[in-house]
This record gives structure tokens, sequence and C-alpha cells, in this order.
């Protein structure tokens, strides 16, 4: 392979190349100092700015580049079809929807959401009783709490929903809306929450062999201010809660879930989301972007027995810094980029994991408190997985069963 495409494509696996507008593209410099613009107007003679280019008038490491990104399209039947731009012609279709199963899926999904819902929280460990007025169960509050969240609804809103969740048996008495603020609040809830994203996971233990790992933020109602020493003013954006996932790329099930410090890097979390899919799932391959990439993620998922498709960044030498595996997975990335690729792209799907939740459940969080943050993400996550679990039973014909090992959250 010539050097130039050799380097383009490694261009498009380590740095974002940008579509401005139809026909031209923004790539970043290898050496990471500007960008060049590449035009496609006329696809057969494609333009590049790069001095490379000038010199030669033939196709720069830049034009391969933007050759190398692949690009969706979604068709009316549902078919998504991947073209790789410009130089790699080839075209393969990777998804047909099933619209049969969809629309069955669609048309009954809140019945079965609160079904699913109450097995799932009948696993749900009772706190000791104490004197006084008896509390509200506490499966019927986290029902209450989840349920409330898919609805998207206000608390008041939602009330008329848990009065016929309540009427089917669902739950044993309809709480107060303020009661799941107040529950929402609990830090002993968290741990409980946790659990039941994992136990809702393991139906599709037997699907999910291939695993993404990614983070995303949640934004909230509350804001910070500073004063803007440049401008003179006072300036003030949103706070947010960071989400660390792990998802099956077939379903996008989520196996695992860390919220950290939003500021915190995402490289630290990988270790803990795949040790707890490991738990539950047998995993083969792990991908995710190039901010996972270090010695000791490549080292964590090999020890599992699984394969890491981690991208290495522009200034990684492989010079031998590394360990063995380190210095196996460079040279992979570097001459065999296409194979690589074909598994690197899996990460997508926790891309489409994130935006699936955040288009169903909303983007932002309405809890003020920091615990209520976290435990109201945790809720998205929960509802999510439910949903994925209601599309599947349609799609594979598959009956979920929570608690088969007899353990209780």
């Amino acid at each position: 392979m010539e050097t130039r495409e050799e380097r383009g494509k490694a261009i498009a696996a380590s740095k974002r190349v940008k579509q401005r507008s139809p026909g031209l593209w923004l790539v970043p410099s290898q050496s990471g100092t500007g960008e060049y613009s590449v035009n496609l107007e006329n696809i057969e003679q494609p333009v590049c700015t790069c001095p490379d280019f000038e010199e030669r008038n033939q196709p720069c490491k830049h034009i391969f580049a933007v050759a190398y990104t692949v690009v969706g399209e979604t068709h009316s039947d549902g078919s998504t079809t991947l073209t790789e731009t410009l130089i790699v012609t080839k075209q393969r279709k990777t998804y047909q929807q099933d619209w049969r199963s969809y629309n069955k899926a669609q048309t009954t999904e809140q019945d079965r959401f609160q079904e699913l819902l109450r097995d799932l929280c009948a696993g749900v460990q009772e706190p000791a009783a104490k004197f006084g007025r008896p509390p509200m169960p506490l499966k019927d509050m986290i029902f209450s709490s989840v349920f409330k969240t898919y609805s998207t609804f206000s608390g008041r809103r939602f009330m008329s929903d848990l009065r016929e969740a309540r009427e089917r048996g669902h739950i044993w008495k309809t709480p107060h809306y303020n009661s799941i603020f107040r529950y929402l609040e609990s830090e002993s809830l968290t741990p409980i929450l946790r659990d039941l994203v994992i136990q809702s996971s393991l139906p599709l233990a037997k699907v999910e062999v291939d695993f993404a790992v990614d983070s995303s933020g949640f934004s909230t109602s509350r804001f910070i201010r500073w004063f803007d020493v440049k401008y003179g003013k006072v300036r003030e954006k949103a706070e947010w809660v960071k989400a660390h996932i792990t998802c099956g790329v077939k379903t996008n099930i989520i196996t695992a879930i860390e919220i950290g410090e939003k500021w915190a890097g995402d490289s630290p979390f990988l270790a803990p989301l795949v040790k707890t899919t490991a738990q539950s799932f047998t995993i083969s391959e792990i991908s995710a972007d190039k901010a996972y990439g270090s010695d000791k993620n490549i080292n964590t998922v090999a020890a599992l027995h699984a394969t890491p498709y981690i991208p290495f960044k522009s200034n990684t030498t492989g010079d031998g810094n590394g360990s063995v595996l380190w210095e196996h997975m460079y040279h992979f990335f570097m001459f065999k980029r296409d194979e690589f690729l074909q598994h690197y792209h899996k990460r997508s799907n926790v891309e489409s994991t994130f935006s699936m939740m955040k288009r169903k459940f909303g983007d932002s969080l309405r809890s003020k408190t920091d615990t209520a943050m976290i435990n109201e993400t945790l809720c998205k996550v929960l509802c999510h997985n439910l949903v994925v679990l209601i599309h599947e039973m349609h799609e594979l014909g598959i009956e979920p069963m929570f608690w088969q090992d007899g353990a209780t959250a």
C-alpha cells in the first residue's frame, strides 16, 4: 500500500475529519498544527490545500483520510449503507429493520415496560422495619421513580399513569409525587439502581460478545457562575453529570455504568466497566476511542481473554516503551489498518446507545441535588435497558427472566 494512503488511514482513525459543507472537508494536519481543506465537488479530481498536493497534483494523505472516513446513509426501508468516501467505493448493508417486530414492540411498549419493571423490582430486598409509620415498600418507590423517568412527565402530571399502574397491581399503593423526589435524593438508592441496571442486561448474556465503551454528559438545571476577567462580566453555564458505560454492539444493551466527577478523564473507568461486564458476559472484543488508550487498559482487556481495539494517538511511536501486548496491538493498528478498523468501528454503537437514550428520555436531568441527579441518570439507563429488552422480545423471541440465581438487590 502506498505510504500516503497508509498515513491517510492513520489520520482518519486517530483524528476528527469534519465535513464543512457538501463536497468540502477539513482534515487536521498529522503533525497537529493546523488543518487542510479537501474539495470533493469533482470526485474524479479531488483537490487539497496542503503543500504536498500543490507540488505533486496527486492524491495526498489528507485526501486519503477523507477517503477512509465512514459516512452513513439511512434509506426509507430502515436499512443503513456505510460508504467509505471517494476511493473506497464498496458498500455493504449493515442493518435491515424488521418492521413487524418493531411495530409490535412500539405499540405494546408501555404495557410491557411496566410488567418488566415490576418483575425486576420484585427482587429488591426490603430494609429492616423501624418504629413509627410504615414506609412505602422500597420496590414500589423504585418502580415509581423509574416509571416517572420513563414517562418524561413532571411529578404532578405523572400521577395519572401511576394510579393506573396501581390499578393494574404493579404497586401496592400510589405514593405522593413529593415522596418520589425524596427517595431519589437517597444515597442508599444508588447501589440498588446500579445492580438493577446490571440485572436488566442479563437476559441478553448469550447474545452479546462484543462491547464498546464511552462516556457522555447529561445537562442539569443547576448553573455555575464565574466572572470573566477578559470581558468584564459574569458568565454562567449548566452543570452536567458524566456517565461512563459499556454496551453490547448488537442490541445496545448497557451492561455496566460508572458515574464519576464531570471533569474526570475517561481512561480510568474502562477497567471497572469491563470487569463488571465480564462477571456475566463472555467478552470477545472491547472497542473504545483513543482517550482510553493506555498500557493498563490494554492489559486489563487482555486479562479477560478479550481483544482491545483502541486506536493509538498520533504521537505514539511503538518503540517498546509499553508491554509486549501494547507493541503487538500498535503494529496491528499500523500495518493491518483495514482489519483493525472493521473491529474498531463497532465503537459507533455506544454513541448510538447514548443517542437512543437521550432522544427517548431526554438529555437533561430535572433533579437538583447531586445524589438525585446520579439516581435519575441511573433511572434513564434502566429505562433504556428495559426498552431494549422489549424490542428483543419481538426481534429474537426471548422472554426475559430476572433473579434466576436467587440474588437480590
